[in-house]
């Protein structure tokens, strides 16, 4: 020990002891009071977003971006004050986002497609859509992957990238859809009497819209029926009820009207030997 009390002088200890001591609450100060100042510019930029009725993903994206970039400055802010070189950290730190980078390079495609999506947002939270051979309204856009719910009720997780290399419809982006129906009448019913009752059955449903007006028209000379192309408007929200009640609806008209929709069928012969032969 007093060879240790030789080597330190006991008041260069004490003062450095001190030095330290004072830089490490210097540090706690400055990390707390700008732990506050992070989250109370986060909550005022959301609030500021909210106001100006961004779109709701969005907003959650750019809070937590903001969140973690300010946080990454409070942090080289605090190693600053403690007295560690932050130019040696961001070397460091290059170093280390640079393989991760390369050992993530699937997650990072991610990333950025997850940015992607959120700046052009072609589709939101709520929306129906058939995207990457899976449809179902999207539940979360995360900032890796996109949530999807199906219709039977199954969570599907697709990864950004996925989503955004592929082709995206949006059932949900336009507040009307049309009905696009093609039906068969037998070639020995009256067309005006199969189109009055088809376009009968379209005005009678208040979900049919009257502007853009239905229209029902004759398509094709099918070979085993004279098809009609039917093509009534509805808001997207009653697509399928309507397209539904519309089918069930216009089949009871025309079995009611003594019409019938046709389907494909062969006239078998059947020639016997002895016909033949005589």
């Amino acid at each position: 020990m007093e060879q240790l009390l030789e080597q330190f002088d006991p008041e260069m200890l004490t003062a450095l002891a001190t030095a330290w001591a004072g830089r490490l609450v210097a540090a706690i100060a400055v990390f707390v009071i700008g732990r506050w100042l992070v989250g109370l510019i986060v909550r005022w930029m959301d609030a500021g977003m909210r106001r100006a009725d961004v779109d709701e993903t969005l907003a959650g994206f750019l809070d937590n971006i903001v969140r973690v970039t300010l946080m990454v400055m409070l942090l080289l802010t605090v190693a600053s004050v403690i007295g560690i070189p932050t130019t040696n950290f961001l070397a460091i730190l290059g170093a280390a986002g640079l393989a991760v980078g390369l050992a993530l390079k699937d997650s990072l495609s991610n990333f950025s497609a997850g940015v992607m999506l959120v700046l052009f947002r072609p589709f939101k939270v709520g929306d129906f859509v058939d995207v990457a051979g899976v449809s179902g309204t999207v539940e979360e856009i995360g900032i890796f992957k996109t949530d999807i719910r199906t219709g039977d009720n199954r969570v599907v997780i697709i990864p950004n990238s996925l989503v955004y290399s592929d082709t995206i419809t949006n059932y949900s982006a336009k507040e009307t859809r049309r009905i696009d129906l093609v039906l068969g009448v037998g070639y020995d019913d009256e067309i005006h009497k199969a189109r009055g009752i088809i376009m009968g059955v379209l005005e009678a449903d208040e979900r049919v819209l009257k502007d853009p007006a239905p229209v029902v028209m004759l398509l094709e000379l099918g070979a085993s029926s004279v098809d009609f192309a039917v093509r009534p408007w509805v808001k997207s929200g009653d697509y399928w009820k309507t397209r539904a009640d519309m089918l069930e609806g216009i089949k009871n008209a025309l079995d009611k009207n003594g019409l019938s929709i046709p389907y494909p069928q062969q006239d078998i012969h059947i020639v016997s030997q002895a016909a033949a032969n005589s």
